[in-house]
């Protein structure tokens, strides 16, 4: 965060709803500060219906940069004048830059989560997945697992109306990369308890687990083994359901809260070109 805001200060911003929770302001405001950068990052809470009103008005203004969180993702991914190649893939923007006007998206949700991921001493290359969900941020993480090189990842996905996407995302990963991706219905238990005996990794991609939904999308511990790690793209609460119950079964867990950090570290590198602090802007905002 600037000292003193003037007239040359640049402006960043998240754009989601709900967004009074995030802590994305303070985290990029604080490596601003540290790397003494005239930017302020603020939180505006758009949905859907206002976005493409919001993002007019963000370009007429000339900002830097931006976020996007739920349920923000897949619509911004159709109003970017032009998008990276994981992005274009996975159908989902979660972070544009602004160059001369023309809006570039980008996705680095996954990138944050396959660092967070060698944070917690995971390393994936080779390695078999399992993702529940593929919506804005399961996709990118889907993406970026499939071109980072992990062997096999086995996606579980509700039959709904966003299906057909997932199933051209899952072919278009089969056809330009070397990981195999296999596409399962959510409700298929059987392929579920097959697919994590197998598996080195499980992750939970979608909102099941939050406090707003409480809950956990695998049955019991069964199809957990102690060989495999569990993790969460959630981090309110630290511990859903899903890392309390795979704890308990000997798993290793790590939940979304580095992922966060990780991925705005990538985003600020777009905006800005330096390397965030994120040592330092972990020790104040992500311990405990």
């Amino acid at each position: 965060m600037s000292n003193h805001v003037t007239g040359h200060t640049g402006l960043l911003c998240l754009l989601g709803s709900p967004v009074a929770h995030s802590i994305s302001p303070e985290m990029h405001n604080e490596a601003c500060a540290l790397l003494g950068l005239d930017y302020e990052y603020l939180a505006f809470d758009v949905g859907v219906d206002g976005l493409e009103t919001a993002v007019n008005g963000l370009r007429t203004m000339g900002v830097r940069g931006f976020n996007l969180t739920m349920p923000n993702k897949n619509r911004m991914a159709k109003l970017c004048d032009e998008l990276s190649p994981a992005a274009r893939i996975a159908g989902a923007v979660n972070t544009v830059v602004n160059e001369n006007g023309r809006f570039i998206g980008y996705t680095t949700d996954g990138i944050g989560y396959m660092m967070s991921a060698r944070d917690a001493g995971v390393e994936l290359t080779g390695k078999r997945m399992v993702q529940l969900g593929a919506g804005g941020a399961g996709t990118a993480i889907l993406v970026q697992a499939a071109m980072d090189g992990v062997a096999a990842i086995d996606v579980f996905n509700a039959k709904d109306a966003f299906w057909p996407r997932v199933e051209h995302i899952v072919a278009q990963l089969n056809e330009q990369t070397s990981c195999a991706v296999t596409l399962h219905e959510m409700t298929d238990l059987d392929a579920l308890r097959g697919c994590t005996a197998n598996a080195d990794l499980l992750v939970n991609t979608t909102p099941v687990g939050m406090r707003r939904i409480p809950g956990c999308l695998i049955p019991d511990a069964s199809y957990l083994h102690e060989g495999l790690v569990v993790s969460e793209v959630i981090y309110e609460p630290k511990e859903t359901e899903l890392l309390k119950m795979a704890r308990e079964a000997g798993c290793r867990t790590f939940n979304g809260m580095y992922m966060l950090l990780y991925q705005g570290a990538a985003s600020f590198k777009l905006w800005t070109g330096r390397e965030m602090p994120t040592e330092a802007v972990k020790a104040k905002y992500f311990r405990g």
